[in-house]
């Protein structure tokens, strides 16, 4: 036995010992949160502040959250921080003008209990007991998932095409205000290819537009097969590639490059070991405006192939008109330029002046990017989990309502986070993640982070099997040294998008309802869980160290006709054929955790007990 596989062993049966200890954990916080609601179901026909009495009443201090390590409780699911009673900060959110507060659709319902003559239950649709005498007895509004938010007039009724019928701007139509789609997947049913997905092809082709040149940012590249992906009689317009190779690396490409007349290179600079050029970004100039693309696959074939990849496609942006400056509500344009700058590269002078030429005023996401660098002053905010941090402080969710709602990473990679959770996962990058609007940082309880990481299984069973291990480069010698991330771990699952066998190679990030029907912001980028790409503090938090480029987008709910929160789905049929915006999730919310003999994959130890989907087996170069 190979000393890798004698580790992965070990680490197997440490990781075993965590659910155990885990499971305990959990079930405590189950009876704990029965004998709760039980005293809640008590106290009925008091008023709303006996039942606080009655909470606080438990023996525990009604400052300290009760729900932290419940997550999958469907108590938790009910007793959000929107039930009455849970604070001013609670009760902020309920306004009047709260489109999806507690119970606004008390009114619409006083019609259906008319006939009843059952008095109303004062906790209304968020009532969450369980007792038959207590439900005989009261009348309760029926739950809905999401409503129309007050003020405002439904969206035009969706005129869908049939699948054979549909353009690329169609599959675009479907999914707007979001903008977020999936690259298509080669082996799963038609109808999740059809609609919210794309390919390379289908985002280049002449149904977005007309077509005068581009540029792209990517780590790694095919040329030929890049420039097959564009409309046969546009493949001699200007193609600029944005890359990180150096040495003889670069030499190889820039030989490659001669190829092709019209492909012209932009090296970045990395200065700090270990760094890389990880955004994934297109910029594409039209005959009529430009357009913004945003996404997490390299621009190899096997990337736009079987894998599950994330795309924000912007909206046409006009040219502008003389004197307007063209940015939008989040500071789109403002921060595209910011991040082409910091290139300081005269090659990309070119696309600063294409980009400050166009009206951007019609984004509605924020862009949240990495540089290489230390950044220090007012530039530390500007980049990684602090650009992150400044945004949701100022235009975030509000403390009261997200309390108790988990916060998710999903990603490909994990890089070397520390010898403990709170060195920087909870610490720094968690404290970043669970900031809310105007609120001073809290840290990030250990219940309430969500890994969403590939299982042996998930790449196993994968629709390219071990291979499609090969893009999700975790070795076994980072993960012996942080095995306190196991009870974090989640199953990959993606069946409402019907790609749970595709390998994930997306990277996101999201606050979410406990019952994963709401979500008060998501992020899709290039990063992963790693400092190189987010940054770690210096200098006793004097500077912030970032040694990769990323780009990402933030979703926030002001953005889209909402206040505190948007419904989400994993169904794309349902995001596209609603009247009323839905963010169309990757993948399933809440996720899953592992079990018991589960374990993360790691790309360097063999796997050789259960062949994969082609009955080969995994045995990795040494």
């Amino acid at each position: 036995m190979s000393g890798d596989e004698e580790l992965a062993r070990k680490l197997q049966a440490q990781f075993d010992q965590e659910h155990r200890k885990q499971q305990e954990m959990e079930e405590k916080d189950r009876a704990m949160a029965r004998a709760v609601a039980k005293a809640h179901s008590m106290s009925d026909s008091e008023d709303s502040d006996s039942a606080n009495d009655t909470h606080n009443d438990t023996g525990i201090s009604g400052s300290q959250d009760l729900f932290d390590s419940s997550s999958d409780s469907s108590f938790l699911a009910s007793a959000s921080a929107k039930s009455k009673g849970s604070g001013k900060a609670a009760s902020d959110s309920k306004t009047s003008d709260d489109p999806y507060s507690a119970d606004t659709d008390v009114e619409e319902e006083e019609k259906v209990n008319k006939d009843s003559k059952k008095p109303l239950c004062k906790y209304g649709s968020k009532c969450y007991r369980k007792n038959s005498s207590h439900v005989k007895e009261f009348f309760h509004p029926s739950k809905r998932t999401h409503k129309e938010p007050q003020g405002k007039s439904p969206l035009p009724e969706k005129k869908r095409k049939k699948d054979d019928e549909k353009t690329p701007q169609d599959v675009f139509e479907e999914f707007q205000p979001f903008s977020l789609f999936l690259t298509k997947v080669k082996g799963i049913p038609d109808k999740f290819n059809n609609t919210g997905a794309l390919s390379l092809k289908d985002i280049l082709s002449t149904s977005m537009g007309q077509l005068k040149e581009s540029c792209h940012f990517n780590f790694m590249f095919d040329m030929p097969w890049l420039m097959s992906q564009y409309p046969e009689h546009l493949r001699k317009l200007p193609v600029l590639l944005v890359h990180g190779e150096q040495g003889r690396d670069e030499i190889n490409m820039k030989a490659e490059a001669t190829q092709f007349s019209n492909i012209s290179l932009c090296r970045a600079r990395l200065e700090i070991v270990y760094g890389t050029h990880h955004t994934k970004m297109m910029l594409l100039l039209y005959k009529s405006g430009m357009r913004v693309v945003i996404h997490t696959a390299n621009l190899i074939p096997n990337d736009w192939h079987q894998k599950t990849q994330g795309i924000w496609v912007s909206p046409l942006f006009p040219p502008l008109t003389q004197g307007e400056k063209g940015d939008s509500p989040t500071g789109f344009k403002t921060d595209l330029l910011q991040y082409l700058a910091a290139y300081k590269a005269p090659r990309l002078a070119h696309w600063e002046r294409h980009i400050q030429a166009h009206d951007m005023s019609s984004a509605n996401v924020h862009i949240v990017g990495s540089v290489p660098g230390r950044h220090t002053l007012n530039s530390k905010s500007c980049w990684g989990h602090l650009k992150l941090r400044k945004i949701l402080s100022e235009r975030g969710p509000e403390q009261g309502l997200v309390k108790n709602w988990p916060v998710s990473g999903q990603f490909s990679s994990i890089g070397s986070l520390g010898a403990t959770k709170d060195a920087w996962m909870l610490g720094e990058f968690g404290d970043s993640l669970s900031t809310c609007k105007k609120a001073f940082a809290t840290p990030l309880p250990h219940s309430k982070c969500h890994l969403i990481f590939p299982s042996v299984n998930n790449i196993r069973l994968s629709l390219e099997g071990y291979n499609g291990g090969g893009c999700v480069p975790y070795s076994i010698k980072t993960a012996s040294k942080q095995v306190w991330m196991v009870p974090f771990f989640c199953q990959w699952s993606s069946e409402g998008r019907g790609r749970s066998r595709a390998v994930p190679h997306i990277k996101s990030y999201s606050r979410f309802s406990p019952d994963g029907t709401e979500a008060a912001w998501f992020m899709v980028t290039s990063a992963n869980l790693s400092k190189a790409a987010w940054g770690a503090y210096e200098k006793q938090k004097s500077q912030l160290m970032i040694r990769s480029y990323e780009m990402g987008v933030l979703f926030l709910p002001q953005y889209f006709g909402f206040k505190n929160s948007f419904p989400v789905s994993s169904d794309a049929g349902e995001v596209a054929a609603s009247d009323k915006p839905v963010f169309p999730l990757p993948y399933e919310l809440p996720p899953v955790s592992y079990v018991k003999g589960d374990r993360p994959w790691f790309i360097d130890v063999p796997c050789v007990d259960q062949p994969d989907t082609f009955g080969t087996k995994w045995c990795p170069p040494l």
